[in-house]
């Protein structure tokens, strides 16, 4: 990096992933300026490197997990300096004045641009960020384990945080993967009986490690019908990117359960009527949380010593971490180290 430019890896068309040299610019009105440390590659990132935007020939840095040191603010921020650690996740700041935002409602801003497919985002040496996008970092957790806890962790720790979820409640995540072997983790934390459901019984190992009480192999028995056996959950995070899979889960819901859903799939989920009817369970979607929703996210993971398992790759081998991502082998979160 110079004095006038930064390196990044620009996005465009389908699974064309380059290295480019940008201008180093001033950060824009509400916006600050960021030195990257650390960058997450998380699923969503095929959004911006295989062509699933509204214009694929426009170039974009994919990363939303960023976590870096502001080196400049722009004219209107008052409440963040030079020197401050933060980080910036999916979303990139929200207005504060649409209708939702007026409501509270940040995550869902009319106005708000996704941090790695509609602006710039972390795979690079420099990234931008409106200023109420912006999450504060806590001394004791550094940047590479608190990138992914950002998206992955936020993600996971939100769609558990449900009225239905009461301590000690019977809570079961499917899927033991990027975002599945955090949820345990925090369900763990949060106090909860945890059930892990994964293919195949060489995970068990792994799941009680992560902090589950019971174990479900999909394979060798029915999810739903093995949960019902327990007593039914109160809440199911589903992680896997699979509708079908999903499918069998809501019987294993106890009455006013619901089956929180955050993998993102490429096939439907189906359900049958009287699954839901009777016994007053539901299916909610989770997208993430808001930026001060995501400090306490950070405050609790570091306080419950909750942490990402890590394939750490430098800055340069960006084009190689997100194949090592895509080709579902990371176990379990891959980060770039800029700072390498």
């Amino acid at each position: 990096m110079s004095s006038t430019t930064y390196r990044a890896f620009e996005a465009t068309g389908v699974h064309q992933l380059r290295p480019v040299e940008r201008e180093l610019t001033a950060p824009a009105p509400g916006q600050v300026r960021l030195r990257v440390q650390a960058c997450g590659i998380c699923h969503t990132d095929v959004l911006a490197v295989e062509g699933l935007r509204s214009d694929p020939s426009r170039p974009i840095v994919p990363g939303h997990e960023i976590v870096g040191v502001i080196d400049a603010v722009g004219t209107g921020v008052t409440a963040w300096r030079p020197g401050d650690r933060v980080g910036v996740g999916f979303l990139n700041g929200h207005c504060g004045e649409c209708e939702p935002c007026r409501r509270g409602n940040f995550v869902n801003c009319l106005r708000q641009e996704q941090t790695g497919t509609t602006t710039d985002g972390g795979y690079a040496e420099v990234a931008y960020a409106r200023a109420s996008g912006l999450v504060r970092i806590p001394d004791g957790l550094g940047p590479l384990d608190a990138a992914p806890l950002l998206c992955a962790g936020l993600t996971t720790f939100k769609a558990l945080q449900r009225d239905r979820a009461r301590a000690g409640s019977l809570v079961a995540v499917q899927g033991i993967g990027g975002l599945g072997h955090l949820a345990v983790q925090y369900a763990r934390a949060l106090g909860h009986r945890v059930v892990a459901i994964a293919r195949g019984q060489e995970k068990a190992a792994l799941a009680h490690q992560l902090g589950a009480h019971e174990y479900i192999d999909s394979t060798a028995t029915d999810p739903g019908e093995a949960l019902h056996e327990l007593g039914g959950a109160s809440v199911i995070v589903a992680t896997a990117s699979s509708g079908a899979s999903m499918n069998p889960l809501i019987r294993g819901l106890a009455p006013l359960g619901e089956l929180v859903v955050v993998g993102a799939a490429p096939d439907p989920l189906t359900v049958a009527t009287p699954d839901l009817i009777f016994g007053t369970r539901s299916v909610a979607g989770s997208l993430t949380g808001s930026s001060i929703e995501n400090e306490d996210n950070l405050a609790f993971a570091l306080a419950q010593n909750i942490r990402p398992s890590l394939e750490i790759m430098p800055f340069e081998q960006a084009v190689d971490g997100y194949e090592r991502m895509l080709s579902g082998k990371a176990r379990f979160r891959v980060v770039l180290d800029t700072t390498a």
